[in-house]
């Protein structure tokens, strides 16, 4: 086994590790059922991925596309963006709301998926998905700032334009020499381990700033 397909075994368990214990933190501790679940969706992807990678085990990989499809077209623009607009708008929809959103996103992914006539389409389509996401999570930068946590905001800073790297290399700039995409892969699944990691302690510094801010309206009441 060579150098980078160990790299990306062990990248690949590195995205599952985020994924499982921030997405049951954003579960159980932070009650964001959008975020909880979109991570665990994650992590259940990476794990079919991991699957495919041991084993060659092609269902594994049909599960991780569709699931990847499904993260890159509205689980992270979307579903992710609305799971952290609690700290920035106070969006808190109910339960039965959050199953209606991955209801309806998944829904979306299967006619993504399976209707030929988009096919050629969406590639562009999922960069201007991921690029929308990215103006929002520059916003959400620039909310850490003001709440005066600079260190959250550049690691935001830094996590988001990596992020932004992987979008932009996975359909339109392919790594020369990269052809089995290993090199790709070992990039842009640490990259959303590391974006996973550094939201959750990001969300939760403005959710502390939020709460403090807003007690001395509640004891002026």
């Amino acid at each position: 086994m060579e150098v980078k397909e160990v790299l990306a075994l062990l990248s690949s368990v590195f995205l599952i590790t985020c994924g499982v214990v921030y997405g049951l933190k954003y579960v159980r501790i932070r009650k964001n059922y959008l975020l909880g679940f979109e991570w665990l969706i994650v992590a259940f992807s990476a794990s079919n991925l991991l699957l495919f990678l041991v084993t060659g085990f092609k269902v594994g990989y049909s599960i991780s596309f569709f699931l990847d499809a499904f993260s890159r077209a509205f689980g992270v623009p979307i579903v992710a963006t609305l799971g952290l607009m609690a700290v920035t708008h106070n969006y808190r929809p109910s339960f039965t709301k959050d199953i209606m959103i991955f209801a309806v996103t998944f829904a979306a992914t299967f006619v993504l998926v399976l209707a030929d006539f988009v096919k050629g389409l969406l590639p562009y389509y999922y960069l201007f998905m991921w690029a929308c996401y990215t103006l929002y999570l520059c916003y959400f930068t620039w909310r850490l700032l003001r709440a005066g946590e600079s260190m959250h905001a550049l690691l935001n800073t830094v996590t988001t334009a990596a992020a932004l790297a992987v979008a932009v290399v996975y359909d339109f700039l392919p790594i020369p020499g990269d052809e089995d995409k290993m090199e790709f892969m070992i990039y842009a699944l640490t990259v959303w381990g590391c974006q996973i990691v550094q939201q959750y302690y990001a969300y939760g510094a403005l959710e502390r700033t939020t709460t403090a801010s807003s007690r001395p309206l509640v004891m002026a009441r």
